[in-house]
């Protein structure tokens, strides 16, 4: 019998590890070992496309192509956003973009430079 915890998602008591991950092979859920014990992934805050946490004042990277809603213009995959501030709502981090001007983006798009 192993050790395991059950899935936190469906309860099935199948779940094996892949790495840090365990997995869940009836719901396909996958989480880590230690995510309820973890001081970082306890604290609140927003956090970019790889976990790691954002401040104002940081510099992040684009991580896919954004088509910009309401004109033919697409921020692309690398374009660097300098001084971002972190606000409440859907799209978490405001900032300038050279050539674009003002724009709102999702933490989950960007990673920290």
């Amino acid at each position: 019998m192993s050790d395991l915890p059950n899935c936190p998602q469906c309860d099935s008591e199948y779940t094996y590890e892949d790495g840090i991950l365990l997995i869940c092979p009836s719901c396909a859920h996958e989480w880590t070992a230690n995510a309820g014990t973890d001081d970082e992934a306890q604290e609140p805050g927003i956090r970019d496309a790889n976990g790691n946490p954002l401040q104002s004042g940081d510099t992040v990277t684009v991580i896919k192509d954004l088509k910009v809603k309401g004109t033919s213009l697409v921020v692309k995959v690398g374009t660097k956003v300098k001084n971002i501030r972190i606000v409440d709502g859907d799209h978490d981090i405001d900032c300038k973009i050279d050539g674009v001007g003002a724009m709102q983006l999702k933490s989950e798009f960007v990673k920290k430079a």
